[in-house]
């Protein structure tokens, strides 16, 4: 995007009269000097220095590491209104208290740190994070103490979200939330978690997590204080934690991280070369989108891009990328407003809104319009250009379905290539399941031919008159999932909904991994001679389930691939039916969790999988009944267009 510092000129066209398009002029004023609201700059770069006095380290942390939380906490400031904690006299409070960690760590040498703080940063998952903190501490990039403080506190909301999960469920889905929680209160004491909230966990305090992530403090607007109190505080943490541990016999687990595996995934873009960069760095010092104060962050990713660092430069890259879409965002909506932090009883402008098609307001958002045109015009970087062009998200819930669901497939379709013992095809066994096994056959023909009905007609390929043949599935389900699915504007509901599907396919492939292994154990064993003869009906009873399995998985994968491709439709639905929607929906997981847990090597209950099966082939064919699916949704849309 080419501008230039001062008054400049964009086309934009958000509209025509006469045939001709309307151009819209967007002037740009003096370099903005910060993106921080004054009540917020002055929360971060001022408050915390008000108070000159000087804190004894000794008082804060022990010669032997251990954090002595009573010092911290006392600066805690509480209120008799319903806000019950004063975060701003609580940060000035802390000033001191930083100020004299910062000046003990950043003067600490790397093995004394290790020795003291180590041990007690373990239950972060990620130790190997904090002795580069260290070397930030003692660098005078102030990029390199954000960053730091951005992996920190990234870091820290997921292993606090590990804690969390040692005694309750569902953990929750904002950081504010789970730091208010009573189950991470009941870990670390109320008083530790105010701490907390004083520096990451609030709007009305710091808020360090948010103004960073989301772009809108610049490197030099971060006292680096900050930085090394959120260490000592993690440290501290830990200590807690491990006494907590030690009472309760309690094992902290943590949740896998996701990994890309693809190496579709993860070669997307072409090499950038050397070229490439050196007109980077020129676009770089020209481009207003870039703003000035931001600069550094820029200079840093490109550090890390040349040496390899690239999660360093994504994250970096990530929330400029913010800022500079919110400062377009803001120009072309005429709302300037919107560039700074907002206060506490505001929310702040993310990619959330910045990337919605309407406003607040109900206005039609200017930026899409606006980024439709061709954002840059240096031909070095054509072909990145026209490789967006044609870019599918990889990485979107949407997209990610449709791999779960063409994984599955594969695990599905390999059923009959698993080599079964002649014998046991010839041993008569008698279940008690029979009968129930051919209704639940007779309904999966009739749901799947409803189910057929919907898929659109530019996708539907021409067979011979009745139902879909079992062997055309697969090919019906591989259609599905090539049809484009809009990523851009996605809205909770449509979240909401992808991720139950999910879930739903993921039982779906562990039920398909459990059976292939339970199959070729007790196959290996038929063979061998050593199942006992309650051992050998049980195997066959899984055999015959199998028949039934296979294309009931087949259905409701059918089922997700076509309410994907209609996901959007789910914004139709008033919130009663779309409560009703989800149920339906959990009913579905609830019925992919029991099979799961049927099939496992140590349960084998194929009878009861049978059962299972039967009950929730009549929810789904009741509910297909009432036509509140979103395929049927997009169709009564498509009549009421023609």
């Amino acid at each position: 995007m080419r501008l230039r510092e001062g008054a400049w000129r964009a086309r934009v066209i958000p509209r025509r009269r006469g045939g001709k398009p309307e151009v819209m002029e967007i002037l740009v004023g003096e370099p903005i000097a910060t993106c921080l609201s004054p009540s917020v700059y002055d929360m971060i770069c001022k408050l915390g220095f008000e108070v000159r006095e000087s804190c004894d380290i000794s008082s804060i942390v022990t010669q032997n590491g251990e954090v002595c939380w009573k010092k911290i906490t006392d600066c805690m400031v509480y209120t008799e209104s319903a806000q019950g904690l004063d975060h701003r006299e609580s940060v000035r409070l802390l000033g001191p208290v930083c100020q004299a960690v910062h000046l003990h760590l950043s003067s600490l040498p790397e093995g004394q740190f290790e020795m003291r703080y180590a041990p007690a940063l373990q239950w972060t998952g990620v130790p190997e994070l904090f002795p580069e903190i260290l070397g930030a501490l003692r660098s005078p990039e102030s990029p390199s103490i954000c960053l730091s403080l951005m992996k920190l506190s990234s870091c820290l909301e997921r292993a606090l979200g590990d804690v969390y999960l040692l005694i309750g469920k569902d953990c929750p889905f904002l950081l504010r939330d789970l730091l208010a929680s009573e189950e991470l209160a009941q870990v670390f004491g109320q008083p530790v978690m105010d701490v907390l909230k004083v520096f990451v966990g609030s709007p009305r305090g710091l808020n360090l997590r948010n103004v960073l992530w989301h772009g809108f403090a610049a490197p030099q607007e971060v006292p680096p204080k900050y930085c090394s109190m959120m260490v000592l505080l993690t440290a501290g943490l830990g200590q807690l934690l491990t006494g907590f541990l030690q009472q309760t016999n309690f094992t902290l687990a943590h949740r896998p991280f996701v990994t890309l595996t693809s190496l579709e995934d993860l070669i997307v873009f072409p090499d950038v070369t050397s070229e490439v960069l050196s007109v980077l760095e020129e676009v770089m010092k020209k481009s207003t989108f870039i703003l000035k104060i931001m600069l550094p962050y820029w200079e840093v990713a490109l550090t890390k891009l040349k040496s390899h660092r690239f999660a360093d430069c994504a994250i970096l890259l990530l929330m400029q990328l913010e800022t500079g879409l919110r400062r377009v965002f803001a120009e072309v909506n005429e709302c300037p407003k919107r560039l700074l932090t907002a206060e506490s009883t505001a929310l702040y402008t993310t990619f959330d809104e910045i990337l919605a098609k309407h406003l607040n307001d109900g206005k039609i958002n200017q930026l899409p319009l606006f980024l439709g045109e061709p954002a840059m015009e240096k031909a070095a970087v054509g072909s990145l250009i026209n490789l967006a062009g044609t870019y599918v998200s990889r990485c979107h819930p949407a997209s990610q379905l449709k791999k779960q669901v063409l994984s599955c497939e594969g695990s599905v379709g390999a059923w009959p290539l698993l080599p079964l013992p002649e014998e046991a095809e010839r041993e008569p066994v008698r279940s008690e399941g029979d009968s129930e096994t051919d209704v639940c056959s007779s309904l999966i023909t009739e749901i799947v031919a409803e189910l057929c009905c919907h898929v659109p007609e530019t996708h539907r390929a021409a067979h011979l008159p009745g139902p879909l043949p079992p062997e055309e599935w697969p090919r019906l389900l591989h259609v599905l999932c090539s049809i484009p699915v809009r990523t851009l504007f996605c809205p909770r509901a449509v979240l909401e909904v992808l991720a139950v599907l999910r879930r739903v396919s993921a039982h779906c492939r562990r039920v398909c991994g459990q059976v292939a292994v339970c199959v070729e154990l007790r196959r290996r064993q038929w063979e061998d001679r050593s199942l006992r003869s309650r051992q050998r009906r049980n195997y066959l009873r899984l055999v015959r389930s199998m028949k039934l399995l296979s294309p009931m998985l087949y259905l409701i994968l059918l089922l997700i691939a076509l309410e994907l491709i209609n996901i959007h439709m789910v914004l139709g639905k008033n919130a009663s039916e779309y409560q009703q929607y989800l149920r339906f929906l959990k009913c579905i997981l609830q019925y992919t969790e029991n099979l799961a847990a049927c099939t496992r090597q140590d349960r084998n209950k194929w009878d009861d999988a049978v059962r299972l099966t039967h009950t929730a082939l009549l929810k789904i064919w009741t509910f297909i009944e009432k036509k509140q699916m979103l395929m049927h949704l997009a169709e009564k849309s498509t009549i009421k267009v023609v």
